[in-house]
């Protein structure tokens, strides 16, 4: 089964922010880990931002919607998709895409995990592909009830089993 890597949120008005993400620059060393490996095993790398309406912050072209300078991605080589919504499948053509290039099985990474991350990996088998939720390779900032951390353990153990198969940075493979 094809795999690909899916990073989601990764942009300058989110990790640059005023709030910063939780273990930020780990979780951003783990996403960067996982793009090379992805490349060296010739999966797609995928790169979801979030898109505001014209005229917001995170509108499409602005400053702050670009994808964060220090990921390692390529333009030239990386698939990008455009959303509105937190599921990366709504209305963006990203489930016929992966099954054009034959993908069953996604990785996923990247910010927010109670937003952006939940929702796609809730929907990502309701689609008919295998989720992988990289535990350390997702983030969020404190919100007023919960802080991040609580937040990111309570996603990871949540979602682990009827939704995504938990795994580590270093677990991750893209082999087969």
């Amino acid at each position: 089964m094809k795999k690909a890597l899916l990073v989601i949120d990764m942009q300058v008005g989110l990790f640059h922010g005023p709030q910063a993400p939780f273990e930020g620059e780990r979780v951003l060393a783990n996403i960067n880990a996982l793009i090379v490996a992805a490349r060296a095993a010739g999966a797609p790398v995928v790169v979801v931002r979030h898109t505001g309406p014209e005229g917001s912050p995170i509108a499409a072209g602005s400053a702050l919607w670009q994808v964060v300078p220090e990921l390692g991605v390529d333009v030239h080589q990386d698939h990008f998709v455009d959303k509105t919504r937190p599921s990366c499948f709504f209305n963006t053509g990203l489930a016929e895409w992966l099954d054009d290039a034959g993908v069953g099985e996604l990785v996923i990474c990247g910010m927010k995990t109670d937003y952006c991350i939940d929702s796609t990996a809730r929907l990502a088998g309701d689609l008919g592909f295998k989720a992988v939720l990289v535990a350390d390779a997702h983030t969020t900032m404190d919100s007023p009830v919960l802080d991040a951390a609580a937040i990111i353990a309570h996603h990871n153990q949540v979602l682990a089993g009827p939704f995504v198969k938990l795994l580590s940075t270093a677990e991750v493979s893209f082999q087969g």
